[in-house]
């Protein structure tokens, strides 16, 4: 039996998703097929809109803006002088959803499981240096060091502390309201205001 082109395209392209294999992209291409053109067609929209998603010059998030910078960056009334230094995107948005921190951010991209910083990671580390001595003044108030709270979080929570060592008046991470092995992401808020409260 053979399958059709376009399922086993669809298959190829979403089974290199996270936690999607591809089985479960066989799934959800007969999901979509039985949804109707429909719904194929928004679909579609959807992911074509995302051409329109640039990356910050600053933090790396993520935005739709002209001037270069995510409206964290961009919002002069947000404390630049403390820097939070987290993992993916989805980390920034769990400790924005807390609504008690009022610095900026630096996304690193994912960790390895080596101890060892990528290329493009120690780049935006060199970035947010660059940051520090010619916006600030050659010291931030404070970087919180917000990575997962796991054995390999902890290694890489070293290293990101010795390449920023000197560039703030205090080095922190967060509190461990978030259980070892836990992922900040999936925290929940009063954990993460916890976590955030009491940072050492």
């Amino acid at each position: 039996m053979r399958t059709p082109e376009a399922i086993r395209k669809f298959v190829r392209v979403f089974s290199e998703l996270p936690g999607i294999g591809p089985r479960q992209a066989t799934r959800l291409a007969f999901h979509v097929i039985h949804k109707g053109s429909g719904n194929q067609m928004e679909m579609a929209k959807a992911i074509a809109d995302f051409k329109n998603i640039k990356i910050c010059k600053r933090c790396f998030y993520i935005h739709e803006n002209q001037n270069g910078l995510c409206d964290i960056c961009a919002d002069m009334k947000r404390n630049q002088k403390v820097i939070a230094v987290v993992e993916k995107e989805t980390d920034l948005m769990s400790l924005e959803n807390t609504a008690k921190f009022n610095g900026r951010y630096l996304i690193l991209g994912d960790l390895r499981r080596t101890g060892i910083l990528e290329a493009d990671q120690n780049l935006r580390l060199k970035n947010l240096k660059n940051f520090i001595k010619e916006e600030l003044g050659g010291k931030a108030e404070e970087i919180i060091i917000a990575i997962n709270p796991n054995t390999y979080g902890d290694l890489n929570a070293a290293l990101v502390a010795k390449e920023l060592e000197g560039f703030a008046l205090k080095l922190t991470r967060l509190g461990r309201g978030i259980p070892t092995g836990g992922e900040i992401e999936f925290a929940d808020e009063d954990t993460l205001i916890s976590a955030l409260e009491r940072r050492v």
